[in-house]
């Protein structure tokens, strides 16, 4: 995978993905930059969001289109894709969809 070649070279970091700390934080960048592109390239509209509450629940990225959300997380460790979204948020909006994101079903969600 290409993941964020900018911010490598800023750090300096060549680093295999497999020696990496941020492993995750690229992962989450690279798809949702991707996940952003393929709207714009299909002509999809759709607000994008991020949420997060004082008590550090969080959902990494949200899009909103005709009122009806779409939450995603990102795991880069397909054995931690059992998410739980936060109960609050999911009670609170009209959320159509869920889809926790992983190197195995990436495609399906930027293609």
């Amino acid at each position: 995978f290409f993941l964020s070649l900018p911010r490598q070279t800023i750090l300096q970091n060549f680093a295999p993905l497999s020696l990496r700390q941020d492993t995750g934080a690229l992962w989450e960048n690279f798809i949702i930059s991707e996940r952003i592109k393929t709207n714009q390239y299909s002509g999809r509209y759709a607000n994008s969001y991020f949420w997060r509450t004082t008590q550090q629940q969080e959902i990494d990225y949200i899009e909103e289109c005709d009122g009806q959300f779409t939450v995603f997380e990102m795991k880069w460790n397909p054995r931690r894709a059992n998410t739980q979204f936060p109960s609050s948020f999911l009670n609170a909006y009209d959320v159509k969809e869920t889809a926790v994101i992983t190197p195995d079903n990436w495609m399906e969600w930027v293609v």
